[in-house]
């Protein structure tokens, strides 16, 4: 999944944008430091091991847990997702909008003990860039990227770009690499960056144990190391957490949460998402480049029964992408729950007795359940539903190659509109799999991209929404909540609702 789908890529509480910088302004925030650390090493339980730990290639939120602790980006999202220092401290903009000029902090140090550079963020954006890897497409604005001494950044654009702060910085499949790490072909599973900690050890199938990154910029990490584990049943890491195996975990079984919260042994946290999750029909197959088919589809589902039955009251029905505490929400839902509707559409397409192969993974459980109903829901329309269960890195490559009817997944982290729609929905689009074009969507998308009134773009953005819910491109589902719980060991840890996993600032009490 990206943070993207995660289940990368991947998530839009507030407009990041310009994020405080307008035409002619600059910013500038003096850096933190964090307190002496109380050590010992935290054992958390995630769902899924990482394909691979480059940031740049990975579009596995999996990967993405373990990297937000190792790498950083030039800006990043606070905890209201406004985009603010990182490894930038400042930035000013031309009258024009069209050169970002980055001051970057001084004394930064990669985990290896290498000093960070401008031609290391250069560098990094050259690859996505000249590469053509998975964050690509937020560059499409970025004319050049040059650094015109050891602490300058400068770039230059092609138009306005609104959502500059958050291509940059909404997460880490932009972070800022090294070049001998890639050269070296370490990146994949021994990367070097400037985060709060460092791998020190990849057991495929186990687990990947961090250590302190003790030249971290922002001061001495409080733990003495992060190990992530791999446990792909929820009731196994509750299990876990419950027994001190584990100090963390983000998988919990959602049928328990209720329960667990205010429970005295543990503490269970919540608050919504910037997700959401979707079935998305393969346009390449008869008869699913159909819109009335998919549409059909889009009538017989019952959105409130699969989300009961995914998770538990844990989320909120929505029939577009963006959820409904953002300022880019769109309240649009044109399907009901209605079997002679679906089975109307069907028959002006001439279609019956169609057979369906539903891709889902295992190490999204919930993707596996609401299949078990989406296929109950469209059998009573004649559709005959195959679910077919993988292995996530399966998965992914069966969903690159083309090889599915449908498939269920979510894209996570999302901030700015862009990201939860240009990527899937644009003709060509790196993510858009199910291979959906529509030139009026093509248009708003990119119209949206360098729009700088954000009344204007708003209403884009809703223009766009209403045409992919309209050729039901993807079929949305529901906005997940962030749900984590944690021991009472754990100190200083906060739910952050765009699901970035940062332990630079949590402790152990002794």
């Amino acid at each position: 999944m990206t943070r993207s789908r995660v289940a990368a890529a991947v998530v839009a509480l507030s407009l990041v944008g310009l994020a405080g910088c307008s035409a002619g302004e600059s910013v500038d925030v003096d850096g933190g430091g964090s307190t002496a650390g109380s050590g010992g090493v935290l054992v958390a339980a995630i769902g899924g091991e990482p394909d691979q730990l480059d940031p740049h290639r990975t579009s596995a939120y999996h990967s993405f847990q373990v990297l937000e602790n190792v790498y950083d980006t030039l800006v990043e999202p606070d905890a209201d997702l406004t985009m603010g220092p990182a490894l930038a401290t400042s930035w000013t903009t031309s009258d024009d909008q069209l050169t970002w000029t980055f001051t970057l902090r001084e004394g930064v140090r990669f985990s290896d003990g290498s000093p960070l550079t401008a031609e290391d963020v250069v560098y990094s954006y050259k690859r996505i860039v000249d590469e053509k890897l998975n964050a690509a497409y937020k560059f499409e604005t970025v004319e050049s990227v040059a650094a015109p001494d050891p602490a300058t950044v400068v770039v230059k654009l092609s138009a306005p770009t609104p959502n500059l702060l958050a291509n940059l910085g909404g997460f880490k499949g932009v972070a800022i690499v090294k070049k001998a790490n890639v050269d070296s072909g370490e990146i994949t599973t021994r990367p070097i960056g400037t985060g709060p900690f460092a791998v020190a050890s990849y057991t495929s199938g186990d687990s990947i144990k961090l250590v302190r990154n003790e030249h971290y910029w922002a001061g001495r990490p409080k733990l003495d190391g992060v190990t992530f584990t791999f446990v792909s049943d929820p009731t196994v890491a509750l299990q876990n957490l419950r027994g001190g195996e584990v100090q963390w975990t983000d998988n919990l079984p959602p049928q328990q949460v209720p329960q667990l919260t205010g429970s005295g042994d543990l503490t269970v946290s919540s608050t919504a998402s910037t997700d959401y999750w979707y079935l998305a029909l393969n346009q390449a197959r008869a008869p699913y480049r159909d819109p009335a088919v998919r549409r059909a589809v889009a009538f017989a589902l019952d959105r409130e029964a699969i989300t009961k039955a995914a998770k538990f009251g844990q989320a909120t029905v929505n029939q577009t992408a963006v959820p409904s505490g953002s300022k880019w929400y769109y309240e649009y839902a044109p399907y009901r729950h209605d079997v002679n509707q679906a089975r109307q559409l069907l028959d002006q397409a001439g279609v019956s007795d169609l057979t369906m192969d539903l891709m889902v993974t295992s190490e999204y459980p919930e993707t596996v359940t609401a299949a078990q109903v989406i296929a109950s829901q469209l059998g009573e329309v004649g559709i005959d539903v195959t679910i077919r269960t993988l292995d996530f890195a399966q998965w992914l490559d069966e969903q690159g190659k083309g090889t599915f009817d449908a498939f269920m997944l979510g894209w996570l982290g999302n901030i700015d509109p862009d990201e939860f729609y240009y990527a899937q929905h644009r003709t060509g689009g790196p993510f858009n799999f199910h291979k959906y074009s529509n030139p009026a969507v093509d248009r708003l998308l990119d119209q949206g991209r360098t729009q700088t009134d954000e009344a204007a773009r708003k209403q884009t953005y809703e223009q766009a929404a209403k045409q992919i819910v309209d050729d039901a491109s993807y079929i949305y589902l529901y906005n997940p909540d962030v749900v984590q719980g944690w021991s009472k060991q754990v100190t200083g840890y906060q739910v952050r609702t765009d699901r970035a996993i940062r332990f630079r600032d949590v402790g152990l009490a002794r």
